[in-house]
């Protein structure tokens, strides 16, 4: 492996711009952005991984074990994605709902390029087959700024999987099995797609991180499959012996107006319900990272607390845990897979009732996109805010979804709902 820092590109934003042009030749990309969002747990500001020197592609059967002994195999960085699905993998569940996309279960990749961005400099990491393209490759980057991505035209239809009136008729099954004590909380997500399209997925991506600008936007591509994501949420890291988990869980708009938006924001803070759905699922993140913790060592470090994004102020939470020595990295993920922002309490039940109630097998979307490094560490997004599109068969889908709990209207749920899918209409319609 050889590794060099370039030193303050003159615009560092233009130069993030032209590598990530750079990168769609490669048939594996996995470009993760903070868009400035720095924050005590930020490790890197960007980073970029392309052109795989080995692949891992599977479905959920024995996923988490293959994905184990693939990382343990490399000792090196790997990049990738854990779809919903994997839930089949970690209890005796399945998942039966239409699927438009067809994303295997599982992806990582070892990659053979690497750039690390990091306060105005990007460490540059080539393994030794192709260190010797180093100085060529950042020539190719630096020249890629006259180039432009593709735009594309066609106008897109976007289609509901669920409709209104059956979103509400859905929404009141969910409440009965929370009345019946079933469950407390569930996630319910309903799915907008479109057939028979063509779109310039990095032009799409750039234009929805533009509008929204979140803290783990992801661009990634398999070949022909792409992920186009503007989360605004953690699912989990780890750094040494810490583990970190951020949930969210409370919505409101953004208004124009500073006033009516300081309002908005104060009003989710003192919601009972959005708080009440929030604490719900901190006391199951707290469940399962105690599974792999130190005893005593599982902690809430913010509960509750509002942050503003572009399109969104969101209520976000974050748990902390001391993790045992012993324990595989990749052990510590299948103890919280799925994320619980993303399932409901109890999380077995809620996941059962979901796909019994949705009519769209989840895959990617909630699931999550991240990174192992050599020394045990990671960290991973949670998949929301996103456009999925498989190239090959021309469908794109973009979900959405909300907490149910005992006090929720499903008129205000569907509004939430939304509310959350704005940005990516805009983006395909406009």
């Amino acid at each position: 492996m050889r590794t060099t820092t370039f030193h303050k590109p003159k615009d560092i934003e233009v130069f993030k711009q032209n590598i990530l042009l750079w990168s769609q030749q490669f048939d594996d990309v996995v470009w993760l952005d903070s868009n400035n969002h720095k924050d005590q747990y930020s490790s890197y500001d960007a980073v970029l991984a392309v052109d795989a020197f080995t692949a891992l592609k599977t479905d959920y059967f024995d996923a988490f074990e293959n994905l184990k002994e693939y990382y343990s195999t490399t000792e090196d960085w790997i990049f990738g994605y854990l779809t919903y699905d994997l839930k089949n993998d970690v209890e005796k569940l399945s998942s039966k709902n239409f699927d438009g996309l067809y994303f295997p279960d599982l992806y990582f990749f070892q990659p053979k390029k690497l750039f690390l961005f990091k306060d105005d400099e990007v460490e540059i990491q080539y393994m030794r087959m192709v260190d010797d393209e180093i100085e060529r490759d950042l020539v190719e980057i630096i020249q890629t700024s006259h180039l432009k991505t593709q735009e594309s035209n066609n106008p897109i239809k976007i289609k509901l999987r669920i409709h209104k009136d059956e979103y509400f008729e859905k929404v009141n099954r969910m409440l009965a099995h929370i009345h019946r004590g079933d469950i407390y909380e569930a996630n319910f997500c309903q799915e907008f797609y479109a057939e028979n399209n063509v779109i310039n997925p990095l032009e799409v991506y750039n234009k929805l991180n533009a509008i929204s600008q979140p803290p783990f936007a992801t661009f990634l591509k398999s070949n022909n499959n792409y992920l186009l994501s503007a989360s605004p949420e953690r699912y989990i890291k780890k750094e040494v012996q810490k583990v970190i988990s951020q949930p969210i869980k409370g919505t409101a708009k953004r208004s124009e107006n500073q006033k009516e938006d300081e309002l908005l924001k104060s009003t989710l803070s003192k919601d009972n319900k959005e708080r009440s759905e929030n604490i719900m699922i901190v006391d199951l993140v707290r469940n399962d990272l105690s599974k792999t913790a130190e005893r005593g060592s599982v902690k809430v470090e913010e509960l509750c607390k509002v942050y503003s994004f572009m399109q969104v102020h969101q209520m976000i939470s974050t748990i902390t845990s001391k993790v045992l020595e012993d324990v595989h990295p990749v052990d510590i993920i299948k103890t919280t897979f799925p994320m619980g922002s993303m399932t409901g309490a109890p999380k077995i039940s809620a996941m059962k009732i979901i796909e019994d109630l949705e009519e769209t097998k989840r895959g990617l979307y909630s699931g999550a996109v991240g990174y192992f490094t050599p020394s045990g560490d990671f960290d991973f997004n949670v998949i929301i805010r996103s456009i999925l599109y498989n190239a090959s068969n021309k469908y794109l889908s973009y979900s959405v979804g909300g907490a149910i709990t005992a006090q929720s209207d499903p008129l205000k749920e569907y509004e939430e709902c939304l509310i959350k899918a704005k940005a990516m209409r805009e983006v395909l319609e406009n």
